[in-house]
């Protein structure tokens, strides 16, 4: 039984980094992605951190088709017909920050290429429908009529990882444990960008939005500026969707997102030329996947590696890291001429002392946090509405400003114990 060295499924930002770092290594790799191209159907805002991992992707991503550097972080609170942002910026975020917006669909595909390039196969179209095993061993994948032994195989596959299921890593999850989030790529001119946005050319904003955008339910908004283009788009918790009386229609939603005041002045005069959706992981830490087993190794979505922050969405950096130490490790195994799952726990050691998983456990009851329903209704609702009593001028007289400060605050309720819980309940995330 002739076996390559590893067979990697999904051609996605963890498959390829595995890929890449094992070709540097000259073992022997297949990369096979069910979709068109590695890119064709990531649906990511388009965000990647370079901070965590710089010192481990060596010359990976030289002359990478980055889009912009993020020089302005905005966040956005919707009430019913109003809203509030905040905008951070400065000389010295400008300098120190090192995160870009990114197109997957060409990030991913370059990447692939560079992998052609150093021999691997990238294969796609490709659909792998079953696991092989010898015993309680996985020794390779079937696909369709055809086998394909490998020493390893990495199981790279996404969020809903069916090679993960079909190991017995990971059970399948409750639809409070997805969202589901819908894209547009809204194609702009360069300049129209920079002066919309007020950002310089290269330079991008980071836009998040919270509140009315979900009607309530948990999930926000995100526009993140490319060169030529915006990725607008919403997430919404597939648990707080199934829930919602009357139901909603999740494309009404981004229609009406769109439709906003503040959303169409942005996007004005733009050709939509994307239009996509895909289910993504939420409950962090706790509900990652066992990372391996005897002759498989899990990253990347697959394994559940993702965390919402609220102010901050992240996955990218540990989807490229996740799966730089399974190629790590892989190539640990092969010296060893050992892959069972003995000497692969060396991959859940390795992540335990990254970023990786001491950043999600760091955050491990942000999901928490994040089920309350006032986050997404009582307070993004709140400040602007306060903020448009004070600032409006009418015929009549205007009150002192403490005095209808406080009236506002006693009307909304949130002088209540539920908001005085909540305020402590901060210091725990």
């Amino acid at each position: 039984m002739e076996k390559i060295d590893a067979v990697i499924v999904g051609g996605g930002l963890s498959g390829l980094a595995c890929a890449y770092k094992l070709a540097e290594a000259g073992m022997q790799v297949i990369v096979l992605e069910r979709g068109d191209f590695s890119g064709s159907k990531n649906v990511t805002g388009g965000r990647i951190y370079l901070g965590p991992i710089m010192s481990i992707v060596g010359d990976m991503f030289k002359d990478a088709p980055f889009e912009r550097r993020i020089s302005r972080e905005r966040w956005t609170l919707m009430g019913d017909d109003n809203s509030i942002s905040i905008d951070f910026t400065g000389d010295r975020y400008k300098k120190t920050n090192n995160s870009y917006t990114v197109l997957r669909a060409t990030f991913d595909r370059w990447l692939a290429d560079r992998l052609i390039e150093k021999g691997v196969f990238v294969i796609p179209k490709y659909r792998v429908d079953d696991l092989l095993w010898d015993g309680n061993q996985v020794v390779g994948v079937k696909a369709g009529d055809e086998d394909i032994f490998a020493n390893v195989v990495i199981a790279a596959d996404g969020v809903l990882s069916f090679m993960a299921e079909k190991a017995g890593l990971k059970a399948r999850m409750k639809p409070k444990n997805y969202a589901l989030g819908i894209k547009e790529i809204i194609e702009l001119s360069e300049e129209k960008i920079n002066d919309r946005f007020n950002v310089d050319i290269n330079e991008g904003c980071a836009h998040l939005f919270i509140g009315e955008v979900t009607k309530g339910m948990f999930g926000g908004g995100f526009l993140y500026t490319n060169k030529k283009s915006v990725s607008l788009g919403i997430v919404v918790g597939i648990g707080a969707l199934m829930e919602m009386t009357p139901t909603i229609e999740v494309h009404t939603l981004m229609n009406a997102f769109k439709g906003r005041y503040e959303i169409e002045r942005l996007i004005y005069g733009g050709e939509l030329v994307e239009y996509s959706a895909h289910i993504i992981p939420e409950t962090g830490y706790r509900n990652i996947s066992k990372l391996f087993g005897n002759g498989i190794i899990v990253t990347g979505d697959a394994a559940g590696f993702a965390l919402n922050m609220g102010v901050t969405v992240r996955g990218m950096e540990f989807a490229i890291a996740s799966g730089i130490f399974a190629a790590e490790t892989v190539i640990s195994a092969k010296t060893a001429n050992d892959f069972s799952e003995k000497t692969l726990s060396l991959y859940e050691n390795k992540l335990k002392d990254s970023f990786v998983l001491k950043d999600l456990s760091t955050f491990r009851k942000l999901p928490d946090f994040l089920e309350n329903r006032a986050l997404f209704t009582l307070y993004p609702k709140l400040l602007p509405d306060i903020l448009e009593k004070i600032m409006f001028i009418g015929e009549s007289p205007k009150e002192k400003i403490g005095k209808q400060l406080w009236a506002e605050v006693k009307a909304s309720g949130i002088l209540s114990m539920k908001t005085l819980k909540d305020i402590i309940s901060i210091k725990d995330i």
